[in-house]
């Protein structure tokens, strides 16, 4: 699959953002090995709980931290505190990266016995690290949804997909794609519109849809307002047969392969202050739905060659301005204006009508389903 030069992106092999690199379930008691961005990473949650991301070969001898099952370091327990041990010598690196101990030797700890340590923060159920090629503070804050905490939506469990030996452009044109949801998921769109924003790519879109069906088989008018929080995080509030919001993060693992996490919220389907056990079960049959129709993308996606130079109709949407939009994160931030005063504002394709007042954020979605029934009743 093509990288990031052929695409003509930027200066830099990997965009700047805040990005998932692991499911937070997934860390116990052992350090986790990890690779994004063509590098290694060694991920643990300290005794504190505070979780700890660092460049993953010690400085002494080049030895992975996070990959050895052998060593007594390891079976003895490896993280202490909020520092672990290298499981070849035992040298010890706390939070910040720094080497705080080593054994068997009574003189200073060289400034230069250190591994980089990164800024990760714990949301929605995952471990987020801000990646940017400059080194720069995060431009703006890791994604959080207040529903999280809400004790009437159902939190949702990530569905690990895996690789994709795709770049990320081509998941990316997805937020301006128009024309494929009739084809691809069934959707008859009564309208599509996209808004470039600063770091944020927006989809506002709604009509009836094939696969996220209610349980008598029926289509009912679906809307979604979807949000990319910068190159890697999308957020898609959306309401029809339940108030949901889609999550779907995808980091690159090298140029031209990302690893991609999927997952749905749902407000209590029996409309409870706090969830009952048949809410689960009824929102873990939705988010099988709403994988269902990812899945139709993720296959589309895996079966293409690369989309270099695209044979873009004014109809399809607004592929051009969103590859504008999503070149501020492959150069550095000096240019960012150059590429928002191209890219920003509405857009709607050619032949179709722009998103109602009701489904622009200024209304509840449900309220914004109610006005598109009404709309098309009459």
């Amino acid at each position: 699959m093509a990288g990031t030069k052929d695409y003509g992106l930027g200066e830099f092999t990997y965009p700047r953002g805040w990005f998932m690199v692991a499911d937070a379930a997934e860390l116990r008691d052992k350090p986790l090995p990890l690779k994004f961005f063509g590098q290694d990473f060694a991920l643990y949650r300290g005794k504190s709980g505070k979780i700890v991301l660092l460049d993953a070969f010690c400085p002494h001898m080049g030895t992975h931290l996070a990959k050895n099952t052998t060593s007594y370091v390891t079976h003895d327990g490896q993280i202490e505190g909020d520092s672990i041990r290298c499981p070849y010598h035992g040298w010890r690196f706390g939070a910040d990266g720094k080497c705080n101990e080593i054994p068997f030797s009574s003189l200073p700890i060289p400034k230069a016995a250190c591994v980089r340590s990164w800024p990760v923060v714990e949301r929605l159920g995952a471990v987020f690290v801000w990646h940017d090629p400059e080194g720069g503070e995060p431009e703006w804050d890791a994604p959080n949804l207040a529903e999280w905490d809400d004790a009437g939506w159902v939190r949702h469990q990530w569905d690990h997909l895996g690789q994709l030996k795709c770049h990320q452009q081509e998941i990316i044109d997805n937020i301006a794609d128009c024309t494929h949801l009739q084809p691809v998921h069934g959707s008859i769109v009564n309208f599509f519109e996209n808004e470039f924003r600063g770091h944020l790519a927006i989809q506002r879109q709604g009509g009836p849809h094939r696969t996220l069906v209610s349980s008598d088989g029926k289509s009912p008018i679906l809307i979604t307002d979807t949000v990319y929080h910068g190159p890697g995080v999308l957020l898609s509030r959306m309401s029809g047969t339940h108030d949901a919001v889609i999550l779907i993060m995808h980091t690159s693992v090298e140029d031209g392969t990302v690893q991609v996490w999927h997952a749905l919220m749902v407000r209590s389907p029996s409309n409870a202050a706090k969830v009952t056990a048949q809410d689960t079960e009824a929102a873990r049959m939705y988010q099988a739905a709403a994988l269902q129709a990812f899945s139709q993308d993720f296959e589309v996606w895996s079966n293409k060659r690369a989309c270099i130079n695209g044979m873009f109709m004014p109809s399809d949407g607004a592929f051009r301005k969103a590859r504008i939009w999503y070149k501020q994160f492959y150069n550095p931030r000096a240019k960012k204006d150059e590429f928002l005063k191209q890219a920003e504002g509405v857009h709607v394709p050619a032949g179709m009508k722009p998103a109602p007042e009701a489904a622009r954020g200024n209304v509840s979605l449900a309220d914004a389903v109610a006005a598109e029934n009404q709309a098309q009743a009459a």
